[in-house]
């Protein structure tokens, strides 16, 4: 009940007849206004402390909001009547609450009373607004229909009383009966409520005394979803539920279902409806006595309790001594302590229990005084409490007989790292509860909901650092095949956050990701690489993935942590790779030891397949003695034009820049060191612990010749051509050809890198272009070596060999 014009929304739902036939409603039990029951408690607790200032406003808020309601729903000729009833229960509250004032206290009793008044005046008026469009209604008492029985603050219906009262108090009734939810009576005629939610009990309570049809449960939402969405963005409403998943759903937290509702309805198997007042058309959820599947699922949703405590009871001296759990739970129950999941070691050395964590306190002392003895005798050790936990729930009648589901849902978990602290599984097989870290809830949550529910349908997050041309084209490329790649092969990639060396732009909210066509600009905020890895953790979205399309070390500096949440590392940067052994090793090791993909294939030759098929190599047992490689696409474009179009060294580079092959100053290129560091991946992958400085290197230009700018440079090129046409001259006579080539020779250990002549039967005499080749000479390849060969550089291969690694990541 948010506002007047939701309250005219509900009066036109009702009253047309084409939904429901006249004469078919019952009843219609209302709750408060949105929010109001809230205010009524803030406000018999102000009264107690007698915060006068703050009653006083919150009085006049819920006093304007229900006359407002009043000049907007009824019209002025029959507006008195109503004021005059509405303005009665406000002095009634308001006398109410100077008596809490005055004594200073607010018993539970007396806050049932407070809290009462928000349906008792939203009934009031919303009956008098249905009087206006014709539609003949009662008003009825709930606290003259529903007896409760128990305590206050969230009584229990004595169901036998309550629907002798109701069925008499219809007999007479003519008309639709307008009924206020939540409140009811003891057996002495004081007000008592039914708990937060209680509005649906009394519906449930209404509709079992009179045996209806059906419950309706008109809410917000399209009927009991397979997740909650404001934690699963993807989740769907079900069709049906049955009972008992119903009543295991909203025990663990569905928030759609007051769980006690479902218990009147049980018993004469009547169905309870769920709808979405903003979306009367949509069919909702049925729960009913038996759920009528309609998929092949095995389960039917997921819910969570976000906050939960785990206590322990732990020691030897339990082990074979009868009655420990009596004892345990009997001072928790004594102490009023609602258990909300169990599970115990069969070793019978450890009994533990989640509760609400408002409740450790109260648990602990009662815990400790039932076992003083043992405790100081060191049989049985202190009450140990874990907190910031959460409970996942999964709920299906079919999961029962069906094997493989905890398999399934413990994969799905662990495949995310996401630590399981305690599981309980209720022996109608019905349902299965993991207690998971907090800030792990909605990862858990994403994650089996995909598995269960998306299983034909994965979502990849991505954060990309670096939006040079190799991250630009990347964005482009994923722009294009997005479509394809969702409804061809289930894949959905979001980008969650992009960064370069000035700013840097992330999602606030995970449902609604980036463009990948807009690019970062100055009215971004600025660059903050600790900041951007910290989102991307902090986000804990399952699939997340790394991309490092930077040049820098600083990103490499990260990777460890992020494999350590379980966040995918996919990277064309060598720094990590070629840095000190150390560190590398620790890199692989955080991969593997925390089970998250690391590929960094682009690393060594783009999009060619060089590491994963030396690392096949090793797994299936071949020894590999040497590789020889060609590994910069610009080297091998400027020696290729040598030797194929007859080019001088000179023209043959400024063709290469004139092509957009080199790097702005192709000094770079030329140095060497580029291949150095991927020749250094290359022995490590081939398990040969070096360093970069012992990787050999012949300089391909003298040094004097690299003094000064890229254009000095440039236009002294022509200096070098002789030495290079004589070295080529020699070749040629020799019958051979002159390449920049790398050689690994894992036998010894060692690897160098110069400018080298070769035979024109070698494997790279073949080379066209800016191809790259990697010859592998093993055990098993000895005579003819196995070659990988194709393009190594350039942005558009690059970046496809990245969107590779990334769907290869997710795979």
């Amino acid at each position: 009940m948010a506002s007047p014009a939701t309250i005219e929304r509900i009066i036109a739902l009702t009253t047309d007849t084409k939904r429901y036939p006249e004469g078919s409603i019952k009843a219609i039990v209302f709750s408060a206004f949105q929010g109001v029951t809230d205010q009524l408690i803030t406000l018999a607790t102000k009264a107690a402390d007698k915060d006068k200032t703050k009653a006083c406003t919150i009085t006049t808020d819920i006093e304007e909001r229900h006359i407002q309601a009043v000049h907007e729903l009824i019209p002025a000729e029959r507006r008195g009547r109503v004021l005059a009833e509405v303005s009665s229960l406000l002095q009634e509250l308001q006398d109410i609450l100077h008596g809490i004032s005055l004594i200073g206290e607010c018993s539970l009793r007396t806050l049932d009373h407070v809290t009462s008044f928000g349906e008792r005046l939203s009934s009031c008026i919303i009956a008098r607004a249905y009087e206006n469009t014709g539609f003949p209604v009662s008003l009825l008492d709930s606290t003259s229909l529903i007896e409760t029985t128990g305590d206050f603050g969230a009584s229990i219906p004595n169901t036998n009383r309550s629907y002798e009262r109701i069925q008499s108090a219809f007999k007479a009734l003519s008309h639709t009966a307008i009924i206020p939810g939540f409140i009811a009576s003891n057996e002495s005629g004081v007000i008592t409520t039914l708990g937060r939610g209680g509005s649906d009990l009394t519906a449930s309570v209404i509709g079992a005394a009179l045996k209806v049809d059906a419950i309706e449960i008109w809410t917000d939402v399209d009927g009991i979803l397979t997740a909650d969405p404001r934690k699963v963005a993807q989740a769907f409403a079900v069709p049906n539920v049955s009972f008992e998943e119903a009543m295991e759903l909203s025990h663990f937290g569905a928030k759609v279902l007051y769980p006690p509702t479902i218990q009147p309805a049980v018993a004469l198997s009547i169905p309870i409806v769920i709808k979405n007042t903003f979306n009367p058309d949509s069919p909702g959820t049925t729960i009913c006595k038996k759920n009528s599947p309609c998929t092949q699922q095995p389960i039917t949703g997921i819910s969570s309790i976000d906050s939960v405590a785990l206590i322990r009871l732990q020691g030897s001296g339990m082990i074979g001594v009868s009655g420990i759990a009596s004892r345990f739970f009997k001072a928790l129950s004594l102490a009023s302590i609602n258990v909300i999941l169990i599970t115990q070691a069969s070793s019978e050395h450890t009994i533990c229990c989640a509760i609400a964590p408002n409740q450790t306190a109260k648990a602990s002392r009662a815990v400790q005084e039932e076992f003083e003895l043992e405790i100081e005798a060191g049989r049985i050790e202190p009450l140990h409490v874990e907190e910031s936990l959460s409970v996942i729930s999964i709920v299906g009648d079919r999961m029962r007989k069906t094997p493989g589901v905890s398999a399934q849902i413990f994969q799905a978990l662990g495949n995310h790292g996401i630590n399981i602290v305690a599981i309980a599984q209720g022996s109608s097989e019905r349902s299965i509860s993991a207690v998971v870290a907090m800030r792990d809830e909605s990862k858990a949550l994403n994650a089996i909901h995909d598995e269960f529910f998306l299983s034909k349908t994965k979502s990849i997050h991505l954060w990309v650092a670096g939006t040079g041309l190799i991250g630009k084209t990347l964005l482009q490329q994923i722009d294009q095949q997005n479509d394809t790649l969702l409804h061809q092969y289930g894949i959905d990639i979001k980008l969650h956050g992009l960064l370069n060396s000035r700013t840097m732009r992330c999602t606030t909210d995970p449902s609604r990701p980036l463009s990948l066509t807009s690019p970062l600009s100055d009215n971004d905020a600025p660059a903050d690489l600790a900041a951007f890895v910290t989102d991307c953790i902090e986000k804990n979205l399952p699939h997340s993935i790394f991309v490092d399309c930077s040049a820098h070390d600083a990103p490499t500096l990260h990777y460890q942590e992020l494999l350590k949440h379980s966040i995918a590392v996919v990277t064309p940067n060598k720094r990590a790779f070629s840095s000190t052994y150390d560190l590398y090793k620790d890199i692989i090791k955080s991969s593997s030891t925390h089970r998250t993909p690391l590929l960094y294939e682009t690393s060594v030759g783009a999009a060619l397949p060089v590491l994963s098929t030396l690392r096949d190599l090793i797994q299936s047992g071949d020894k590999v003695e040497r590789i020889e490689a060609i590994l910069s696409g610009t080297l091998s474009f400027i020696f290729n034009s040598m030797r194929i179009n007859h080019l001088s060294f000179s023209e043959a580079v400024l063709e290469a820049k004139r092509l957009g092959f080199t790097e702005p100053d192709p000094r770079d290129d030329l140095s060497g060191l580029d291949v150095a560091r991927k020749v250094l991946i290359l022995a490590r992958g081939a398990e040969i612990d070096l360093e970069l400085q012992e990787v050999s290197l012949e300089p391909l230009i003298p040094s004097e010749a690299t003094e000064g700018t890229a254009e000095i440079f440039l236009e002294n090129l022509t200096d070098l051509d002789s030495d290079f046409q004589r070295r080529l001259d020699v070749a040629n006579e020799n019958g051979e050809s002159l390449f920049f080539s790398a050689t690994v020779d894992c036998l010894s250990g060692r690897a160098s890198i110069g400018l080298q002549s070769v035979q024109k039967n070698h494997p790279f005499c073949g080379l066209s272009g800016a191809d790259n080749m990697i010859a592998f000479t093993t055990a098993r390849y000895k005579e003819r070596p196995l070659v990988v060969q194709g393009p190594g550089a350039g942005a558009e291969v690059t970046a496809a060999g990245v969107f590779a690694d990334i769907i290869r990541a997710i795979r």
